[in-house]
Parts: C-alpha cells; structure tokens; sequence
C-alpha cells in the first residue's frame, strides 16, 4: 500500500510503500495524535519512518497495490 505523509512546513511529501494494513496504519496514526508521540511506520523493505506528531499535515492512504508498467512482468 502506499502511503504519503504531508509535513507542516516542508513542500515535499514522504511517500512510502508499506505491507501493514490500512488499519495498523490508521491505528498508528490516531495513536500518534492521541497520545503526542512520533508516528512510526515501516516500509516495504524494513526501514522506518517516524514523524513527530505535531508535524503531521496529513497522512494519504491509496490503493493496496499499484499498476506495474515494463516488459517481461507476469
């Protein structure tokens, strides 16, 4: 799933792929909030990103799996 991540402040987005559900993400996201603490999610190749709460703009959640454009896939 991809998952964009807009920073108050900065002009670039954080864009992630990620195996966790939309769920798990949206739990994390409302935790962050909640609880003022750093949002902290894992893309697809292991690796994390944590944002402070108070600088989340927005978190965007698309589609499960993208289209793949190339030669030779299945």
């Amino acid at each position: 799933m991809e998952i964009t991540i807009g920073v108050r402040n900065v002009q670039r987005e954080i864009t992630l792929e990620s195996t966790q559900s939309p769920d798990e993400v949206l739990a994390a996201v409302d935790k962050a909030l909640t609880d003022s603490a750093s949002l902290v999610l894992e893309d697809d190749k292991g690796r994390h990103v944590v944002v402070p709460a108070g600088a989340l703009g927005y978190v965007e959640l698309g589609p499960a799996e993208q289209r793949r454009v190339g030669f030779g896939l299945v």
